[in-house]
């Protein structure tokens, strides 16, 4: 029997070498799916914001989202991406990273969970970690001090694996 990669499944995906098309459509099939679940509306404008955000592993400002909006022709107005945005976040379906003052795929759609991201300082690639280590430590600590976590935002920044292996 063939066991897996264990780096493979616990590697961050914008970490490691992965199908991008194919993670991609998985997830955008995973936040269209939560929308019918959950009765709620994926506009055309909201989904595109999903799909634009999905296209890299990177943190993208809402300026920026606008700019490739106008390029394709769509309304282009600031509201157009921050209700879009403000819908994607709202739902769990991206997150804001407050470092970057810019917005992120969720890799876990499905799921209500707290995040946790490594921002590569160099390439400002972002990869959403393990939703278990958004609570780990903390979590541990919270409930031993009685303490109920209503958010919790881990941001650590730092080099990811290319960025490691191109420093001299």
């Amino acid at each position: 029997m063939r066991h897996p990669d264990p780096a493979a499944t616990t590697s961050p995906v914008a970490f490691r070498k992965h199908d991008h098309a194919r993670c991609t459509r998985t997830a955008l099939s995973a936040v269209e799916a939560a929308c019918r679940a959950r009765g709620l509306r994926l506009t055309p404008a909201r989904a595109r914001v999903m799909e634009i955000l999905l296209e890299q592993h990177r943190a993208m400002g809402a300026y920026e989202i606008l700019d490739r909006l106008r390029a394709e022709g769509m309304a282009a107005q600031p509201p157009v991406a921050y209700r879009a945005l403000d819908f994607l976040v709202g739902n769990g379906f991206a997150h804001r990273i407050e470092r970057l003052n810019a917005f992120i795929a969720c890799v876990h759609p499905e799921a209500d969970h707290d995040a946790a991201f490594m921002i590569c300082r160099n390439c400002e690639t972002v990869a959403e970690a393990p939703r278990e280590a958004a609570s780990g430590m903390l979590g541990d600590a919270a409930r031993a001090a009685g303490f109920a976590i209503e958010r919790t935002v881990v941001e650590a920044e730092g080099l990811c694996p290319a960025c490691r292996e191109t420093r001299p």
